[in-house]
């Protein structure tokens, strides 16, 4: 059978990385997982709990395209919750994690060959499923100084569309209000689409993410129960769009994916509930990420800035390799401690960087800083 020109795509590294882990593993080695964005917590208690119930009484079948109406409502109050923004639940989108809201925002705004600029370096599968798509990614190079933040002097002026993450992936670095509306301005300005990527809101330090609705309607927000609700697992997030784009939206989600898991919705709305249990993850990665600023620099690794928010730390490892993928097989191997190269996230700068992740235990996170000590000790 022939393959589609747009299926040429690049792996996702940090999964190779993960099957890697897995293999180690296998193989009767002890892994400290660094590698993946993903919280060591399952979801809310009282998320499982209201499975539980669900799944004993109701048939758990289709919902409509957009969500259950319950969930958009309360995700609306989150707004109001955490932002004061006062936002309309039509506007909501319920989706398959925040990948479907990708596929659905990109289809929604860009045809194919679009121009859609991505801060580098940045989250992969942006790049990915732009491809796979047809679209255009173009890869903007941030600067240390900007905190690896695009500015809009770094915007070119053909582009469809413009995709920011506020906390960053991989570097957890944030934007303030102004420097978002700097760049939602200067987008609007070209008459580029806005898209901004909020997953890691609620997993913040000093300060609280600014939500790009706070700003302006005319954008597109995408945010998921994977990270602060500790769900990745389950596979369901949401977007927020402008009122006139809600039609578009759920034509094509009803034709891509029916609906999010309706299993999914339902532990969803009951995990917005859950604050205390969601706060008690946060005051672990606090003491993790404490840990990572004081451990990393003692193992060797001192070219890191500390994160505003998610829990990941990107490091510059040039004095160290050229080559950050072998590297991190290195590390692997040698410490057992799996983390992720920087190529998967900058394909021009990242044979120099690794991102760790700080999501898993506070004892794991002892543990591997402990490994990668003893590693570069003896290195």
């Amino acid at each position: 059978m022939r393959n589609s020109r747009r299926s040429e795509v690049d792996a996702f590294i940090v999964m190779d990385v993960m099957e890697a882990a897995r293999q180690a593993e296998a193989s009767g080695q002890h892994v400290i997982h660094m590698e993946v964005g993903q919280p060591g917590t399952p979801a809310p208690a009282g998320a499982r709990a209201a499975v539980t119930r669900a799944m004993a009484d109701d048939p758990l079948g289709y919902t409509v395209s957009l969500g259950l109406p319950a969930l958009r409502a309360r995700i609306a109050g989150l707004y109001r919750d955490w932002y004061g923004v006062d936002l309309d639940p039509a506007r909501v989108v319920v989706t398959a994690g925040s990948s479907g809201a990708f596929l659905l925002a990109f289809s929604a705004l860009f045809d194919s060959g679009d121009k859609v600029g991505i801060g580098a370096p940045g989250y992969p599968s942006y790049r990915h499923i732009l491809s796979a798509l047809g679209l255009t990614p173009v890869m903007i190079e941030t600067a240390p100084e900007n905190r690896l933040q695009p500015v809009p002097g770094d915007l070119p002026m053909d582009l469809a569309g413009l995709m920011v993450a506020s906390p960053a992936n991989p570097t957890g670095t944030m934007l303030d209000r102004d420097a978002l509306a700097a760049l939602i301005g200067a987008a609007q300005a070209n008459g580029t689409a806005f898209i901004s990527d909020e997953i890691y809101h609620g997993i913040e330090y000093e300060r609280k993410a600014v939500t790009a609705l706070e700003i302006s309607d005319d954008v597109y927000v995408i945010n998921s129960f994977s990270k602060y609700f500790s769900m990745t697992g389950w596979r369901v997030g949401w977007m927020v769009v402008p009122e006139g784009h809600v039609r578009t939206v759920e034509r094509l989600a009803q034709n891509m994916f029916i609906c999010a898991p309706h299993v999914s919705q339902v532990a969803a709305l009951a995990a917005m509930d859950c604050t205390d249990e969601l706060q008690a993850n946060m005051a672990v990665y606090t003491e993790n990420r404490r840990l990572m600023m004081e451990g990393l620099p003692a193992a060797g690794f001192t070219e890191i800035a500390p994160p505003d928010g998610a829990f990941y730390v990107y490091a510059d490892v040039s004095a160290l390799t050229t080559d950050s993928r072998a590297f991190a097989a290195e590390i692997l191997r040698e410490a057992g401690v799996a983390v992720t190269p920087g190529l998967d996230f900058d394909a021009d700068r990242g044979a120099g960087t690794l991102r760790f992740s700080y999501a898993r235990s506070t004892e794991d996170i002892r543990e591997g800083l402990a490994r990668l000590k003893a590693f570069m000790d003896a290195r």
